[in-house]
């Protein structure tokens, strides 16, 4: 397609409902023009029918953060007040990002909902993401920088500092939301993390229980649950760790009795399916027929923590989406995070959907 055409695309896809005459104000052409760009877009299938009806492939949305994430590895121990050695890793994150790659690699039409700067990093998060899922949907802002993480280790990999610039994702207000409407209503199902604004948050899980669709939510940090519904009706999978449910429930949990007793109140609040995980103790998996504690698959070395919770959620995903039973999509969470903590990179390069079969089958 030649740049007009790609701009007509566009326009459609964000409100196929406008009429010629104002896709032609728009673009500032006229609309006869602009006809013969649609009539030649239909006849290359990038449109289907007179009415302008985009091809819907049912696509996962996955909306949220998507990062450049930056590790400082010291040579030594720490030396405050004065330069120290250090060596650079970089790498893209974010965890609707990550959950969106791990998506992708298993063989799903994936859509990322986000923001980004006008940036060098905007730019290195488009070119290691796209081969894995689709960023028509991704804003562009000159408000901001792109979202950002900085971590400090020292010589034996303990964190010493980190630093998150994520005011980016203020911007990504359900106004923002609403010019893709179109495509969250055909959506297969839409998972958000907490980087969204709580009104955002709001938005989409009545969006998706309107449609009955499946709603996923996935905090990122503690201090994101603030941007956490009041309630959890129309939630079909909510997913966090010990702390996010202590903050959202205002209880300590202290004791495996604890935990049980945190998925029930998680449950009683409207969700209809609860997973609180546990690290290295794997997860508990409830719902209002029972409630289940699976334990962690086996890991060798720990080579990097990074992205192993986001690798549980996008296999877990993939498993339900795919028709699996509950308990053998958290098995495939299980062994995906179990895997990439045994991975230096966020998302594992030699994920599959082969490579997933092979395992269930050995």
């Amino acid at each position: 397609m030649n740049e007009k055409e790609q701009l007509v695309l566009q326009l459609i896809k964000n409100n196929p409902f406008l009429s010629q005459q104002e896709m032609a104000e728009q673009l500032n052409m006229s609309r006869p023009a602009l006809a013969n760009i649609i009539s030649g877009l239909i006849k290359k299938g990038e449109v289907v029918g007179r009415a302008y009806v985009l091809p819907e492939k049912n696509s996962i949305v996955a909306i949220g953060g998507a990062n450049v994430d930056r590790k400082f590895h010291l040579e030594g121990s720490v030396q405050y007040g004065t330069s120290n050695p250090a060596s650079v890793t970089e790498s893209v994150g974010g965890v609707a990002r990550n959950i969106a790659e791990n998506l992708g690699r298993l063989g799903n039409e994936v859509k990322l909902m986000t923001i980004l700067g006008q940036d060098q990093d905007a730019v290195t998060i488009e070119q290691q993401s796209k081969a894995f899922f689709n960023l028509d949907l991704v804003e562009k802002t000159s408000k901001n920088k792109t979202g950002s993480y900085s971590a400090v280790l020292d010589g034996s990999g303990e964190l010493i500092l980190a630093m998150a610039d994520m005011a980016i994702y203020d911007q990504l207000q359900p106004a923002v939301i609403k010019k893709h409407e179109a495509v969250l209503m055909n959506a297969k199902c839409i998972i958000v993390d907490l980087n969204c604004p709580k009104e955002t948050v709001l938005y989409l899980k009545n969006i998706a229980y309107l449609k009955k669709m499946p709603f996923i939510i996935v905090p990122v940090s503690a201090p994101k649950m603030k941007n956490m519904p009041p309630d959890l009706v129309g939630v079909t999978y909510f997913i966090c760790n010990r702390d996010e449910a202590e903050i959202y429930l205002n209880i300590r949990i202290q004791n495996n009795d604890d935990y049980f007793i945190a998925v029930k109140k998680l449950l009683e609040r409207g969700a209809s399916n609860v997973i609180l995980t546990l690290g290295e103790h794997g997860v508990i998996v409830g719902n209002h027929n029972d409630i289940i504690h699976f334990k962690a698959a086996k890991v060798n070395k720990v080579v990097d923590v990074t992205g192993a919770g986001d690798a549980f959620v996008g296999a877990f995903i993939h498993g339900i989406i795919s028709g699996e039973h509950l308990h053998d999509s958290v098995e495939f969470g299980l062994y995906n995070a179990a895997k990439t903590l045994q991975s230096d990179t966020t998302v594992r390069q030699d994920l599959s959907p082969q490579e997933l079969i092979h395992w269930r089958n050995s």
